[in-house]
């Protein structure tokens, strides 16, 4: 393989929402050289590459940033870290204002104001973006981006970053990028189970399946502490096109309701977990199907739905289309999607300081990749972008450039080289996938257990996800695509095992459906209020308890 060395300031692993505003922040405050590697192409990757029509965290009039930080606080049951939100609630509307700045198109109600959807969100047009926060970042002098190469691993030497390490998915370039800072911002991890549309239709599910947690995985194998892996998302979504529910639940104020047409969300909490809970259990206990209900809403009503999801979930508006029904004349059927794990939503991710500093120096995480802070949606990723650029500025006043020692660079080049030479396999990555998605599956809580687990179950999993990991190291590729696969499917195994581990470690089931512990079904607040952190060492994921940062403390990193 060639090799392409390149020497910058910063590196930005991911070019999705907070890797756009975080190199847009550097080079508004500093000269500072910038590279941005993405596995795809800036103009359409990343959680917002098809477009959303709203943005769901912005602080409405009457309302504060610690209001914010409550309702996260609520929904999360108390395991959030009060100092992230609230760092990132305060930078909201900020952020918010700075799209429209850059064209976004917010819909404004009859007093020229943001048209607001409840009490934390207002209307958009946003089709267009992520093109138009790519457009911004391609107009930058100080800032490269490279497309389709994708980072397979980042240089630590002494808990120190050095850089990190990629393959040109389309040149075959092996690449060496040494930085003095980097920010990760690869995003959550989709794909560890097995999905609603499996086979053709497999790719048809709530988040972007060519997020892999390799930023994660990233962090795992070098030792960073990461945390709350056991508060899985799972999303409540439309059945067969699973797109968002939440357009029709707060746009149009659409209950869920049974096939008696009883409404049940009450009945079980109207919290994000509660909601998918509920949903399970009404099928199971025989009245499902399940939906939430649009019948009757106005001509306007459903003008307005056909509408916002063709700007985020055409399939949905085909749907009803196809159907010859509009929203109005049927209700929406629902259910549940299989978990995954994603800092945006929950409170999964690297364990970070307000700086979004991680525990190893000279890392930070913003995003969906970033822990602590769950309900980020758009404008918390931006946020993110934001206070870890910020932080990486000041950072680089008093430390220069790492190097990257010859000796990682030949052990990099030779694994990527052995993918590609091996002649011979018994399994393709495909079918090691699928194994994959079957064991978390059965017996870490996936669909077809109704999220439901034991320890029995997990200790299976995890000794199946071991052996699915030795199985990997021999597998062949025949071309740089297939290379980014054998790498996509090994970063989906490390997140899995972590997974598990955090599942097994949270002995207490409060987030029903997203850590369904059949062993602790009781609550037990003197163990909740804990966070559940991990670090690898030696091969073997060690847990750490946490305790619960009081309101108003702020939690920093010490060395």
């Amino acid at each position: 393989m060639d090799i392409k060395r390149i020497k910058t300031d910063v590196l930005i692993i991911g070019g999705g929402t907070a890797g756009c505003y975080a190199a847009m922040t550097i080079a508004e405050r500093s000269d500072k050289k910038v590279v941005i590697c993405e596995k795809a192409h800036i103009k359409r990757s990343g959680c917002l590459a098809a477009g959303v029509n709203a943005l769901n965290a912005y602080i409405v009039e009457g309302r504060t940033p610690q209001d914010y930080v409550d309702y996260c606080r609520n929904d999360a049951a108390g395991i959030v870290r009060e100092d992230l939100l609230l760092t990132m609630s305060e930078r909201l509307n900020a952020v918010t204002e700075r799209l429209e700045q850059l064209g976004l198109v917010i819909l404004k109600d009859e007093n020229g104001k943001y048209a607001a959807r409840g009490n934390r969100n207002i209307k958009i047009n946003g089709e267009n973006i992520k093109p138009l926060l790519a457009s911004a970042v391609q107009a930058l002098p100080d800032v490269t981006v490279l497309n389709r190469v994708n980072i397979t691993d980042i240089d630590v030497t002494d808990n120190r970053v050095n850089g990190a390490f990629g393959i040109g998915i389309e040149s075959g370039i092996f690449y060496v990028i040494e930085a003095a800072a980097v920010i990760i911002a690869t995003g959550g991890a989709a794909g560890l189970y097995k999905p609603n549309n499996p086979g053709f239709s497999r790719h048809k599910m709530w988040y972007p399946p060519f997020n892999t947690g390799a930023g994660y995985a990233m962090g795992i194998r070098h030792g960073a502490e990461m945390t709350t892996f056991e508060m899985r998302f799972i999303a409540l979504r439309c059945k067969d096109t699973i797109a968002p529910t939440g357009t029709l639940a707060q746009g149009v104020g659409a209950k869920q309701v049974n096939s008696l047409g009883e409404v049940y969300e009450t009945k079980y909490g109207l919290t994000t977990s509660e909601r998918v809970y509920g949903t399970v259990n009404e099928n199971q206990e025989g009245r499902g199907p399940c939906y939430l209900r649009t019948e009757g809403i106005t001509p306007e009503q459903d003008e307005s739905l056909l509408k916002a999801y063709l700007n985020m979930a055409p399939s949905q508006t085909l749907k009803w289309i196809e159907s010859g029904l509009a929203p109005s004349g049927q209700n929406v059927e629902i259910e549940g999607t299989e978990p995954y794990i994603v800092g945006g939503h929950t409170a999964s991710g690297f364990w970070v300081d307000t700086k979004r500093s991680t525990t190893i120096r000279g890392l930070y995480a913003a995003g969906d990749v970033a822990g602590g802070a769950p309900q980020k949606y758009v404008t918390g990723a931006l946020a993110e972008g934001e206070l870890a650029a910020v932080s990486v500025v000041e950072f680089l006043e008093s430390n220069d450039t790492s190097e990257i020692s010859e000796g990682s660079v030949q052990a990099q080049l030779e694994e990527a080289e052995r993918f590609l030479g091996e002649d011979h396999s018994l399994y393709s990555t495909e079918q090691l996938e699928e194994a994959m998605q079957t064991v978390m599956d059965s017996y870490a809580g996936g669909i077809k257990t109704n999220y439901r687990f034991n320890e029995k179950q997990l200790d299976i999993a995890d000794r199946k996800i071991r052996q699915l990991y030795a199985l990997s190291d021999s597998l062949h590729a025949d071309d740089p695509q297939e290379l980014m696969y054998i790498y996509e499917l090994r970063e989906r195994l490390v997140v899995c095992r972590s997974v598990i581990a955090h599942l097994k470690a949270r002995h207490e089931t409060r987030w029903h459906s997203f850590a369904e512990n059949l062993d602790y079904p009781e609550r037990d607040d003197k163990n909740w209020y804990k966070y559940v952190n991990s670090r690898l060492e030696n091969g073997e994921i060690k847990i750490i308890l946490r305790d619960i940062t009081e309101r108003g403390t702020v939690y920093e990193h010490s060395d």
